[in-house]
C-alpha cells in the first residue's frame, strides 16, 4: 500500500471521532441553550382547548353557537379504533414504538434534503406535531425543528401514548374552521364519530397534512386520492381486510357542509346570552372558553312564540294589501336553473318566507322558482288576497287575474301554509314582539323580539318603549280597589273635557273607541269593555300622584309614567317585558317577581359557575319563621291577595264578555287579560295570563306610524297571543284561582251596584272583599261637571 495513502487512511478514524465529538458538543451546547427556554410539557395535562360558546334551552336544545373555532372535545376512548388507525397510517404508523422522535423518518428526511436540496419530507411524528401545535410557531426553521424534537422527547416522558393521541385528535385543524376530528365529522358529514364509515374516517385522516389541498368540499378529486392512499396504507399495515379496503375504496365521497344544527330558533335570547357572557368574562374568554349557557326558555313555547308572531304579522300585512315585488330581472328564454339561481343571489329566507322568481304568469296561476325546491305552482288561493296597498286604510280593487299582481321576472316571497298551499307573501313592514314568563319566579319561557333578527336585531321585548294604551288600565283599577272601590262601584261613562291636559295647556276631549258613551257603568263592566271615560274619572278620584306611586308596586318606574290625565288611557312608555312582569303580579296572587333568562352557566369541565336563584312566590313564607322565609327567598308581596283575586276575576270577564272574547275559542276558563290600543291606533297589545303563564303580545311600526282603522289590540295582537297560549298550555290542565280569605259573593243590582233585594230577578252575583261590602261603604259618585281642570287632577 502506498505509504501516503496508508498515512491518510490512518487519520480517518481520528477525523470522524473529532467530528462526532464536535457534533455532540454542538448538540449539547444547543440543548443547554434551548432547554431553559422550552415550556413545561406537564401543562398539557391541564390544557384548555378553545371551544365555542353554546346557548341552550332549559331542556338542553341548541339555540346558538358563538366563536371562530368549531371544536367538540372528545376523550380518546370515544374515538373509533379504525379512525385512530387511519390517522396513524396517514401520519405516523410507528407512533406506538418510537420515543416521540422517529429517527428512521428523520434520516429519510435528511437524505431527501441532501439529494434534492428541498425539504420534501419533514419526518414529524404525531408527538412532534403536538409539540408544534401547542407550544411553537409555524415557522419552518432548523431551530424550530430541534425544539420540536426536544419537546417531543419531554412530552413522551410526561404523557402516555393515548393521552398524546387524544390531544392531537382534538387539536388538529381540518379546514373550514373545524378543529379536531369530532368537529370535522360534524361539519363534513353531519355525524358523530361512531357514525362514520371507514371511507369517511380515511378522508378526515387525510386533512391535517393539508386542509385546503385535501378538502373534500373544495377539491373532491384530491381528497379522494388522499383517502385512497390512506386506505392502501391501512391495508398494508394490517389494520383492515381486503374486503373492507375494496368497499371503502369504491365508496363515493359524501362530504357536504353541515353547520351546527340549531334546534330552537331564539336569536334575540341568544344575543342576550352572548352579551351577558362577554360582560362577565370578556370577549376572548367568552368565545373560546367552552362555556354552556342554559337559558330558561321552554323549547315548545319558544317555537310557538316565533310562529305566532310571524303569523300575526303576515295576517296584518295581507289585510292591508300587496305593496310590490322585491325586485325584477329580465328573464332570458334559455336561462334555466343556473340563471334563475343567479337572479336570486343575495336573497335569502327571512322569517320563514322564501325568495322566489316568477317564471310564468297565466290566468289565475303563476309558476315560480325557489332554490332547493325547484319550480312551484302558485294557485289563485295563494294569490287572490293581493289587492294593491295604497295606504294603511286604503287598498286597490281586488285582482281578477295573476297578471294584475305579478309578471315574469319579478322577485317575490312565498311560503307554504298549514294546508300545504303555496302563498304569495311579502316581508312585513309592521313589527311585533311576544314574551312569556312563569309568574311564580319570573323565568322567561319564550321571547320573540321581531319578525327576523337577521333583518333587524332590535329586541322589541326589551328595547321598544311604547304606550301601553288600555292594557295599563288594570293597574289604575287595582289602585282604585285599594282606595275603597269595588268591582260593583258605578262610575259615569260620559264625555269629559280636560283643560290643560298636557304641558302645552291644550284641551283634551277623549272618547271611547267607536265614539259612543254608555252612562253609569260598574267597574267590572267598564274594564271588560275598556270604557275610557270611566278610567279618566277613576284616575281623577284617586289622584295622579297616587296612581303613579301605586303603579311602582308592579315594577314600573315613575319616569315611565307621565303625571297627566292621559295616564288613565295608558300614555306612559313601557316595554313588553315591563308589562308582562306587571301582569304576573295578578297571575301569582300579588307578588312582584324579577324576570330572568339564564338558568345556569357551565364551564368546559361541566362545573356549574352560576345557578339562578330567583325570588319566588312563597305564600307560606308570609308571617313564617325568618329561617323559612330566608331559605325560600320569597318574592315581595306588593298588593293584597284579595286585590289580586278581584282584579283577576275582572280580567277574566275581559275574555268572557269584553274586548278579548275572541280568546273564548281556546276553551279555557282560567284565562284572564286585557287588550290595549293607543291613540291613533299606533300600538296594539294583548296582555294575559293563567296561574302558570303570563304573556304579552305587541304589534306596531318601529317608526310609530298608525296601524290603520280597526287594528285594535283585539284584532292585531290578540290572535298572536291566542296562537301562542294554545300551544303553550296544551296538555296543561285548567288551573283554578283559589279565593283567598276575606272574599265573599253577594247579589247586587246590575244598574246601581248596590245590594239587591232577595226577590230581585235582575240581580247578579259579584265578588267583594269582606272589608268593603256595599252596605258598609259609600259608593263613589261620578263627577257632576263635564269639564275637569288640571288642578283637580294633580
Amino acid at each position: 500500500m502506498n505509504p501516503l495513502l496508508k498515512k491518510t487512511l490512518g487519520f480517518i478514524p481520528a477525523v470522524l471521532l473529532t467530528l462526532a465529538t464536535l457534533g455532540i458538543g454542538a448538540m449539547t451546547a444547543l440543548y443547554l441553550y434551548l432547554a431553559p427556554q422550552l415550556p413545561a410539557t406537564d401543562t398539557l395535562t391541564e390544557v384548555r382547548l378553545q371551544v365555542p360558546l353554546k346557548v341552550y334551552t332549559r331542556e338542553g336544545r341548541l339555540i346558538a353557537e358563538f366563536g371562530e373555532m368549531r371544536r367538540i372535545p372528545v376523550q380518546f376512548g370515544q374515538v373509533p379504533r379504525q379512525l385512530v388507525q387511519a390517522v396513524l397510517a396517514a401520519e405516523d404508523d410507528r407512533f406506538y414504538s418510537h420515543p416521540g422522535v422517529d429517527y428512521q423518518g428523520l434520516l429519510r428526511a435528511a437524505l431527501s434534503l441532501a439529494a434534492t436540496g428541498e425539504k420534501k419530507q419533514g419526518g414529524s411524528t404525531i408527538t412532534m406535531q403536538v409539540a408544534r401545535n401547542f407550544f411553537l410557531s409555524s415557522e419552518k426553521t432548523y431551530l424550530r425543528k430541534f425544539k420540536e424534537i426536544l419537546l417531543a422527547l419531554r412530552i413522551e416522558q410526561s404523557l402516555s401514548k393515548d393521552q398524546i393521541l387524544e390531544l392531537y385528535l382534538n387539536k388538529i385543524y381540518c379546514g373550514n374552521r373545524a378543529y379536531g376530528v369530532a368537529a370535522a365529522a360534524q361539519f363534513y358529514y353531519g355525524a358523530e364519530l361512531n357514525q362514520l364509515t371507514l371511507a369517511q374516517m380515511a378522508t378526515l385522516a387525510g386533512l391535517p397534512k393539508a386542509p385546503s389541498k385535501y378538502n373534500p368540499l373544495a377539491n373532491r378529486e384530491r381528497a379522494v386520492e388522499r383517502r385512497d392512499y390512506i386506505l392502501e396504507r391501512m391495508a398494508a399495515l394490517g389494520y383492515i381486510s381486503e374486503a373492507e379496503y375494496q368497499t371503502a375504496h369504491s365508496a363515493p365521497e359524501t362530504a357536504a357542509r353541515h353547520n351546527p344544527e340549531i334546534e330552537v330558533e331564539a336569536p334575540h335570547v341568544a344575543e342576550m346570552a352572548r352579551a351577558e357572557m362577554v360582560r362577565r368574562y370578556g370577549e376572548t374568554e367568552a368565545y373560546t372558553g367552552g362555556y354552556e349557557v342554559y337559558t330558561t326558555l321552554d323549547a315548545r313555547q319558544q317555537m310557538a312564540a316565533s310562529q305566532a308572531l310571524r303569523a300575526a304579522l303576515l295576517e296584518y300585512d295581507q289585510r292591508h294589501g300587496y305593496r310590490k315585488p322585491e325586485g325584477h330581472v329580465e328573464l332570458k328564454k334559455d336561462a334555466g336553473g343556473a340563471g334563475w339561481q343567479a337572479a336570486l343571489e343575495g336573497y335569502s329566507e327571512s322569517g320563514g318566507l322564501l325568495p322566489a322568481l316568477a317564471l310564468e304568469v297565466e290566468g289565475q296561476n303563476a309558476r315560480v322558482y325557489t332554490p332547493g325546491r325547484g319550480v312551484l305552482e302558485l294557485s289563485w288561493a295563494g294569490l287572490s288576497w293581493a289587492s294593491p296597498y295604497l295606504a294603511e286604510n286604503r287598498r286597490g280593487p281586488p285582482p281578477k287575474n295573476a297578471a294584475q299582481i305579478l309578471q315574469a321576472g319579478d322577485i317575490i316571497r312565498i311560503y307554504r301554509d298549514s294546508g300545504g298551499v303555496w302563498r304569495l307573501a311579502q316581508l312585513p313592514a309592521v313589527e311585533g314582539a311576544l314574551v312569556a314568563l312563569h309568574p311564580a319566579n319570573g323565568a322567561i319561557t319564550a321571547l320573540a323580539g321581531g319578525f327576523n333578527f337577521y333583518q333587524s336585531n332590535f329586541n322589541r321585548v326589551l328595547q321598544a318603549s311604547r304606550q301601553p294604551g288600555s292594557s295599563f288600565k288594570p293597574f289604575l283599577y287595582s289602585a282604585a280597589l285599594e282606595r275603597g272601590y269595588t268591582p260593583a262601584s258605578v262610575v259615569n261613562d260620559a264625555p269629559v273635557i280636560v283643560e290643560g291636559a298636557d304641558l302645552d295647556d291644550s284641551t283634551w276631549r277623549p272618547k271611547n273607541f267607536g265614539g259612543k258613551f254608555y252612562g253609569p257603568t260598574r267597574l267590572r263592566e267598564a274594564l271588560a269593555h275598556s270604557r275610557n271615560m270611566v278610567s279618566i274619572r277613576v284616575l281623577r278620584a284617586i289622584g295622579v300622584p297616587y296612581a303613579v306611586e301605586y303603579a311602582a308596586r308592579f315594577g314600573f318606574k315613575p319616569e315611565q309614567l307621565p303625571r297627566v290625565p292621559s295616564l288613565a288611557l295608558g300614555s306612559g312608555a313601557v316595554t313588553p317585558l315591563d308589562l308582562v312582569r306587571a301582569y304576573a303580579v295578578f297571575a301569582n296572587g300579588g307578588y312582584l317577581v324579577e324576570p330572568y333568562f339564564i338558568d345556569r352557566i357551565v364551564d368546559a369541565q361541566g362545573k356549574v359557575l352560576m345557578q339562578a336563584d330567583p325570588l319566588t312566590v312563597c305564600a307560606r313564607c308570609e308571617g313564617s319563621a325568618p329561617a323559612l322565609a330566608l331559605a325560600q327567598k320569597g318574592a315581595p308581596r306588593v298588593i293584597s291577595a284579595q286585590n289580586a283575586y278581584l282584579m283577576t276575576s275582572m280580567l277574566q270577564d275581559v275574555i268572557r264578555t269584553g274586548t278579548g272574547r275572541r280568546a273564548l275559542e281556546l276553551q279555557r276558563a282560567d284565562l284572564a287579560g286585557k287588550t290595549g290600543t293607543t291613540n291613533d291606533l299606533r300600538d296594539a297589545w294583548f296582555a294575559g295570563f293563567n296561574p302558570v303563564l303570563a304573556s304579552v303580545a305587541w304589534v306596531g311600526f318601529d317608526d310609530h306610524a298608525p296601524l290603520g282603522d280597526e287594528e285594535t289590540g283585539g284584532r292585531a295582537a290578540l290572535p298572536m297571543w291566542m296562537r301562542f297560549m294554545e300551544v303553550a298550555l296544551k296538555d296543561v290542565p285548567e288551573q283554578p284561582y283559589p279565593a283567598p280569605e276575606g272574599i265573599v259573593t253577594l247579589r247586587i243590582d246590575p244598574a246601581s251596584g248596590a245590594l239587591a233585594a232577595e226577590d230581585d230577578a235582575r240581580a247578579i252575583s259579584e265578588l267583594f272583599n269582606s272589608g268593603q261590602l256595599p252596605s258598609q261603604i259609600t259608593q263613589p259618585v261620578a263627577a257632576p261637571q263635564d269639564a275637569i281642570g288640571t288642578e283637580q287632577l294633580f
